[in-house]
């Protein structure tokens, strides 16, 4: 009887290492769980913390194939809704919360740029670029990327200048999150040296990651570092160098990522711990408890722990997600962020563009402190964001 009832725990004990081996790969977890079980806490500090929130978007108004009058509907409701919810909101410098808009090139559309370059003149934020491409070369991608960095700087006045070389600069998401070509199946790339080409092209850092549960994700997480590419590889970005205080630069491209990890306080059938990936929209709203959870991540330069940075991203322009993005549940993100982690004592908030994420990070690596406020503009100046003569639709 007990020989038959050890027979039973022991095929029970396997049948469950089997299913949770199986919803680890189903989820490719194996890619990245390791350097989430064995990292390292973050150095415990002496003073107030300043925690750096950046928020991204993959903003595409085409999304979804739909017509131009939902197109600009969805663009109206941004530049409307947004105004009134972050108006409503400060950081320790009295800075309303800052909206990173990653625009896709293969979107483009002049009123939609004239509305969003606008809401970033009153303040509210800043341009950058996105990208969905396939099968593409590396031809084709240097003219596609040095055409619209010409297009927003000129038409728009999105993008910083370089001081000392004048080149237009810019921050990266890549569609589908498919950098460097690093999806298995080679779809939504096609480009093995795509940091190296960024690099050349004048981008300052890469912001797509995390991409968890995609294949897509690297194995280095919640960092920030540099990536040296090999161009006859795919995914060169899988590891890289730490950006540290005191120590130049190495590589091609810096690597901005958002926290990763599992939330074991939101779990599947009350067992499996969803994966915490930093996107905010209906299905994960951003709750107190995962802010909370982004706080404890602790990313930060190397050297300098008591600067973090918070790095969220969404999908901005899907009618499913914006009464969660520009309604009450982001209030309620923003009001947490500025009692809890706004005190001044142990905690001050920064609201921060990934323009700034990147000068606050390079300020740090060459060794400056004190309040991260006085290094938003360390090495590129923001943008002049031309205010066209536009209005949007009030609803």
């Amino acid at each position: 009887m007990m020989h038959v009832l050890w027979m039973t725990l022991f095929t029970l004990v396997l049948l469950g290492i089997f299913a949770v081996a199986l919803a680890i790969r189903a989820r490719n977890m194996e890619i990245w769980l390791g350097s989430y079980l064995f990292r390292r806490k973050p150095p415990k500090v002496d003073g107030p913390v300043h925690v750096m929130f950046c928020f991204v978007d993959h903003f595409e108004p085409a999304w979804g194939k739909v017509p131009l009058e939902q197109q600009r509907a969805r663009v109206d409701r941004w530049c409307q809704d947004y105004r009134l919810m972050a108006a409503d909101h400060r950081d320790a410098d009295g800075r309303h919360p800052q909206h990173s808009f990653f625009y896709p090139e293969e979107e483009y559309l002049e009123e939609h740029l004239d509305k969003l370059a606008a809401l970033c003149a009153d303040g509210f934020g800043e341009i950058e670029i996105h990208l969905h491409h396939d099968n593409d070369t590396p031809a084709n991608f240097r003219a596609t990327i040095a055409r619209f960095n010409d297009v927003l700087h000129g038409r728009h006045g999105a993008l910083p200048r370089d001081p000392r070389t004048g080149e237009l600069r810019f921050a990266f998401i890549h569609g589908n999150w498919c950098l460097d070509n690093s999806r298995r199946d080679g779809r939504w790339c096609g480009i093995n040296n795509e940091i190296e080409l960024l690099r050349d092209l004048g981008c300052y850092a890469d912001f797509t990651l995390p991409s968890a549960p995609s294949d897509t994700q690297t194995r280095t997480i919640n960092s920030i570092y540099y990536a040296t590419d090999d161009p006859a590889r795919p995914k060169s970005h899988n590891t890289g160098v730490p950006v540290k205080v005191g120590v130049p630069a190495s590589g091609d491209l810096m690597i901005i990522q958002g926290p990763l990890g599992l939330n074991w306080r939101d779990r599947r059938y009350g067992v499996i711990p969803r994966i915490e990936s930093s996107d905010v929209r209906r299905a994960c709203p951003p709750t107190p408890e995962r802010v909370d959870a982004w706080v404890r991540t602790g990313i930060h330069v190397e050297g300098r722990p008591e600067w973090i940075f918070i790095k969220v991203h969404t999908h901005g322009t899907q009618e499913r997600d914006m009464d969660t993005l520009l309604g009450p549940a982001m209030h309620a993100m923003h009001q947490h962020l500025e009692t809890r982690y706004n005190d001044g004592k142990r905690y001050v908030l920064h609201y921060v563009t990934a323009r700034e994420t990147y000068n606050i990070i390079k300020a740090a690596e060459a060794g400056k402190q004190g309040n991260p406020n006085d290094w938003r503009d360390f090495e590129l100046a923001p943008p002049t964001h031309v205010k066209a003569d536009v209005s949007c639709a009030v609803s």
